[in-house]
């Protein structure tokens, strides 16, 4: 797997990730929404570097253009429901793509630390011999990726994976490399060093679904 760690570098990227974290900015929902959609076109501009390209003549109305477009086809997938902000940044830019939605939970089945990821719905286009993108804010444990990954066996083989994520920890960037396809590329925004006896990212920005959409049942 190629990792491209943006955490590494200096950029506006990072003032986004730093107003995640921050506890005072996080509390305006709408204001996280839109920096993790910011992180995910930041991030699909950089991906979009990798893609295939074919040149296309473009008529203007003083003549012709040579350019050269992505011959890709792409499926976008994300994981309910933290992974919509980030889904909507990448469909930004790549408005033309093909778009599934994975649900995936984690499920404490002795009511303590320890938990399962449950994954009970896919809707998706067939992915044979496409580029698949997909998109998960918060890369935890990575248990919830390999079920993504298993979950998409009775949909095809694609061509290329490309993971999407805004905070990793070591333990789930390094778990997700030694289960998917050598030729995967992990697009992440900053990796934490840490996960917490819950398998939460330290210092990471606590629960991404809930600082979007509200605090769930």
């Amino acid at each position: 797997m190629t990792i491209h760690n943006f955490g590494e570098e200096n950029s506006v990227l990072n003032q986004f990730i730093a107003e995640l974290r921050d506890i005072d900015i996080q509390k305006d929902m709408m204001r996280f929404r839109k920096n993790i959609q910011r992180i995910g076109e930041i991030l699909s501009y950089e991906l979009s570097k990798t893609l295939e390209y074919q040149p296309k003549e473009i008529e203007t109305p003083l003549g012709t253009k040579k350019i050269s477009s992505p011959k890709n086809e792409l499926v976008l997938c994300s994981v309910l429901r933290a992974g919509l902000p980030l889904h909507q940044g990448l469909l930004n830019y790549f408005d033309k793509a093909e778009n599934a939605f994975i649900s995936a939970y984690r499920h404490h089945p002795e009511g303590d630390d320890a938990f399962d990821v449950i994954v009970n719905y896919l809707a998706s286009p067939g992915i044979e011999n496409k580029t698949l993108i997909l998109t998960d804010p918060m890369l935890a444990t990575g248990k919830t990726l390999e079920n993504v990954l298993k979950a998409f066996k009775d949909h095809g083989k694609p061509k290329q994976i490309h993971i999407v994520s805004v905070i990793g920890s070591k333990k789930g960037v390094d778990y997700v490399k030694s289960i998917f396809p050598e030729d995967t590329h992990l697009w992440i925004a900053a990796i934490d060093d840490d996960l917490n006896s819950k398998g939460y990212i330290i210092p990471g920005l606590g629960d991404a679904g809930d600082l979007s959409f509200g605090p769930k049942l």
